[in-house]
C-alpha cells in the first residue's frame, strides 16, 4: 500500500515520496521510490482539488482561500494565493462600488493614482461580481497608457513591458470576473505562483455567511482555511472548528520596503509597483516565498 512519507509545503513542492512500506528519510533514491516524475503528476492531481486523493492519504492537508476578485491588487492578495493550494474567486457576490474589484492604485510622478475599470452599474443595485460588464471598451488602452507613463523609469519595466503590454491591449473580455482572472492567473505566473484558481460558480453554495465557506473548504477537501485579518470580526470560528477545518488568518505585517519610485513608501498599491521597480528580486519583497 502506497503511504505518504513527508508532507508538502503549500505552494510548491519540497520532498514529496509515496512508497510501499519502506522509510527513505531526505532521499530521492530510484530503487526505493516510484518513478520521481509520476509521484509529482500524482501529487500535483492531489492537491488540484481531487478530495479522493487526500481522503486515502490522511496525513495529506490542503488550504484553501476564498476571496473576491480584485483588479491588479497589492502583494498581500499574492502572498495568500501561494499560501494555499486551492484558491477560489468568491464571484458569486454583490459587486460593491468605490472597491477592490474594479480598481487599484499605482505610484506616479504626482502621487497615488486609481486605475478604474469602467463597469455599468446604473439600475444594478444587486448585480454579483461575475455579471459586471465593463462600459468602456477602451478602458485597456488608457491603462496601459498611464502604466507606460508611470513605470517606464524602472529598472525592470523593459523585461515585463512586452507581456504586460499583451494583458492589456489584447483583453477583449467584457466581464469584470474574466479580467480580473486573466490578471492574476499571467502575475501569478510571473511570481511563479502555481496554486490552482478556481470559481466558487464551480461549486454549490450553502446559505449563510460561515457556513458557505465551511461547506466550500469540505468539496475541495480542504482542512484550513485563511481568511484576511478583516474576517475576525464576522466569523464564526466555532464552525469552523466543529468541522475539524483550522481557520487561519493572514498577517500582513512586516513587509520590507524596496526600490520604489516617488516618495514616500507606500506598500498598498498595487503589486505591479514591485513586479517594475524589483523584476527577478520580487520574492524577496513578499512574505510567502
Amino acid at each position: 500500500m502506497w503511504v505518504v512519507l513527508r508532507q508538502y509545503t503549500p505552494g510548491r513542492l519540497s520532498f514529496v515520496a509515496l512508497c510501499c512500506g519502506h522509510c527513505v528519510r531526505g532521499t530521492k533514491q530510484r530503487d526505493n521510490l516510484m518513478d520521481y516524475q509520476h509521484v509529482l503528476r500524482l501529487f500535483r492531481f492531489a492537491r488540484n482539488g481531487n478530495a479522493g486523493i487526500f481522503q486515502r492519504f490522511p496525513n495529506m492537508s490542503k488550504k484553501t482561500a476564498i476571496v473576491q476578485s480584485n483588479y491588479i491588487p497589492w502583494k498581500g492578495y499574492f502572498d495568500m494565493i501561494n499560501l494555499v493550494d486551492e484558491f477560489i474567486l468568491f464571484d458569486d457576490m454583490q459587486y460593491t462600488r468605490r472597491d477592490w474589484r474594479n480598481r487599484n492604485r499605482i505610484k506616479t510622478a504626482s502621487g497615488v493614482r486609481w486605475l478604474t475599470i469602467p463597469v455599468e452599474v446604473k439600475g444594478k443595485y444587486f448585480q454579483k461580481i461575475k455579471d459586471t460588464v465593463v462600459s468602456d471598451a477602451a478602458w485597456n488602452r488608457k491603462h496601459w497608457d498611464s502604466i507606460v507613463h508611470s513605470y517606464s523609469r524602472t529598472r525592470h519595466f523593459r523585461q515585463y513591458k512586452e507581456t504586460f503590454e499583451e494583458l492589456y491591449l489584447g483583453c477583449s473580455e467584457k466581464y469584470l470576473s474574466r479580467i480580473n482572472h486573466r490578471f492574476l492567473a499571467t502575475i501569478c505566473n510571473l511570481l511563479g505562483i502555481d496554486t490552482k484558481i478556481t470559481w466558487s460558480m464551480d461549486y454549490r453554495l450553502a446559505d449563510g455567511k460561515t457556513e458557505r465557506l465551511v461547506d466550500l473548504c469540505k468539496q475541495v477537501g480542504a482542512d484550513e482555511y485563511i481568511s484576511g485579518p478583516t474576517a475576525k470580526g464576522y466569523m464564526d470560528e466555532e464552525m469552523f472548528k466543529k468541522e475539524g477545518i483550522k481557520l487561519s488568518y493572514m498577517d500582513y505585517s512586516g513587509y520590507p520596503e524596496y526600490n520604489q519610485l516617488y516618495p514616500p513608501f507606500d506598500h498598498t498599491v498595487s503589486i505591479i509597483d514591485l513586479i517594475f521597480n524589483e523584476g527577478p528580486n520580487v520574492q524577496k519583497y513578499m512574505k510567502s516565498f
